[in-house]
């Protein structure tokens, strides 16, 4: 039994195989990763993913292509579900010219205009007011696209947050917020640091959608995250999404996560939702072990042959640190792919200049704000 379903299964083996085959991926990319800055190929911070591969498969299935999506800090996994490449990925970490950003980035700040990944931010909650920014374009450009947002538990207590949920809210902005709770904000756990612990109940303070979410499930993420997207797409406005996984590995790779016991992590270790979605679709007769051993051998050979790719990616010239800091009027964007790979990249992201748009909707309608007044007593 799995995602609460016992008989037969309600989703196509083709959703189902690619699922597990972007958490394969990002479970072994991660594993590499980890490996990497062990060898000090990987310099400064690197936050790994491993143990919460299912909120972003899950999310990933639930949304479009042309959602866009910001992360925080812990960022490698979700631009490889949303399809980066993960030899570009790689460079990146290693501070490589082959990276997406020319090696510049590094760990926290994987950008992928692409696929409509923007960033990987290193200030804790920062990317929570950029989200909200970036909806607030879609809903003046008059598309119906909508913006995902990550952070993690410990950014739910940053101020930005309550900002802007309330902005959010106020302006129906078509942005879906989904807290992945770890459970540790660094190396304490957010119930001994705030009064309601349940992250997404905050939503109720700004009149807001808000639910918790198996993020240790895939099936119940996506569940969750198709309904939201739903629900936002038809203008109803945001939705709070509170996502409890659990990273099997320390904060980063310098933390040796010693405020948690090896029994804790042991137990957890049972909910992998790797193991959990191969023993579902197994038992739903849907595929068999060599489909899975198979997408197991051509994940780890993509993952040595990133490896191998950054490792053989120049590093940047020391003039590099002055260029990429000011774009020109008229500035052609530069295509990563193109540049490092040399394929023809011919689907890139182009956005109205503002000019020629007009505005549809009040941001603040004056009959909506006398009622408020009228409601609370107040005259003009």
């Amino acid at each position: 039994m799995f995602g609460g379903l016992a008989v037969a299964s309600a989703y196509s083996k083709d959703m189902l195989m690619k699922m597990y085959r972007h958490m394969y991926l990002m479970r072994r990319f991660e594993e590499r990763a980890g490996q990497q800055y062990g060898l000090g190929k990987i310099a400064g911070f690197c936050h790994l993913y491993i143990g919460q591969e299912a909120v972003a498969a899950g999310v990933e299935a639930a949304i479009r292509p042309d959602d866009y999506m910001l992360s925080g800090y812990r960022d490698h996994a979700q631009p490889l579900a949303r399809g980066s490449d993960a030899g570009m990925v790689m460079a990146e970490l290693f501070g490589r010219t082959g990276g997406y950003s020319k090696g510049k980035g590094g760990s926290m700040h994987i950008f992928d205009i692409e696929n409509h990944f923007y960033g990987g931010y290193g200030i804790v909650g920062a990317q929570i007011g950029l989200a909200a920014g970036m909806a607030f374009a879609s809903r003046y450009r008059n598309e119906d696209r909508i913006t995902v947002c990550y952070f993690g538990d410990a950014a739910a207590n940053q101020g930005i947050f309550h900002e802007t949920l309330n902005m959010a809210v106020k302006w129906k902005l078509p942005v879906l917020y989904i807290c992945e709770n770890n459970r540790y904000g660094m190396g304490t756990a957010i119930a001994r640091t705030s009064a309601v612990p349940e992250i997404h109940k905050r939503g109720a303070a700004y009149g807001m959608r808000h639910e918790a979410a198996d993020g240790m499930d895939v099936l119940k993420m996506y569940e969750s995250v198709k309904d939201a997207a739903a629900y936002i797409r038809a203008g109803n406005g945001p939705v709070l999404m509170e996502a409890n996984t659990y990273r099997f590995r320390g904060h980063s790779m310098a933390d040796p996560a010693t405020y948690r016991t090896k029994q804790e992590v042991e137990d957890e270790r049972k909910n992998d939702p790797i193991p959990r979605l191969r023993e579902y679709v197994l038992k739903q007769g849907l595929a068999k072990e060599e489909e899975f051993e198979a997408i197991d051998n051509e994940v780890k050979e993509q993952v040595d042959a990133a490896v191998k790719f950054a490792d053989e990616s120049p590093e940047p010239d020391l003039a590099e640190l002055w260029k990429d800091t000011i774009v020109e009027e008229g500035e052609e964007d530069v295509r990563p792919r193109e540049r490092v790979l040399g394929v023809k990249v011919a689907k890139w992201p182009k956005y109205p200049s503002g000019q020629e748009l007009k505005v549809t909707w009040d941001l603040e309608p004056r009959e909506q704000a006398d009622k408020a007044d009228k409601a609370a007593g107040l005259k003009r």
